[in-house]
């Protein structure tokens, strides 16, 4: 009796079955993000340019670029994101995407009263 296929190599089948899913390679992105984060970047920019308007993208895109310390390239990400979630009425998606801006641009201070 074999065993189970794993997560990722049923995501890596729905792939290969049909890799112009941005779900699936969405689910890659997340699966690859902490263990192979390179991997998951090719993933994310996959998404970015075959997929402009899958939201969920940006903002985990953008805090990868953060973790690689490319915080201007983070900063770009976050703006698109922004703009293509009050395009397609996803208001909370915006707001995480504002408030991950806001942080990379280092405006979300707290008070200290």
């Amino acid at each position: 009796m074999s065993a189970a296929p794993t997560r990722l190599e049923q995501l890596l089948a729905f792939y290969a079955n049909d890799p112009a899913d941005p779900f699936t390679a969405y689910a890659l992105a997340t699966e690859y993000r902490a263990a192979e984060p390179l991997v998951a970047w090719e993933y994310y920019q996959k998404l970015l340019a075959e997929h402009p308007d899958y939201v969920g993208t940006y903002y985990h895109a953008g805090k990868l670029l953060e973790g690689f310390g490319r915080k201007d390239e983070a900063e770009q990400v976050y703006r698109k994101g922004l703009v293509v979630s009050r395009k397609a009425g996803q208001l909370h998606a915006a707001s995480e995407l504002q408030q991950a801006l806001n942080s990379c641009l280092g405006l979300d201070y707290e008070d200290e009263d």
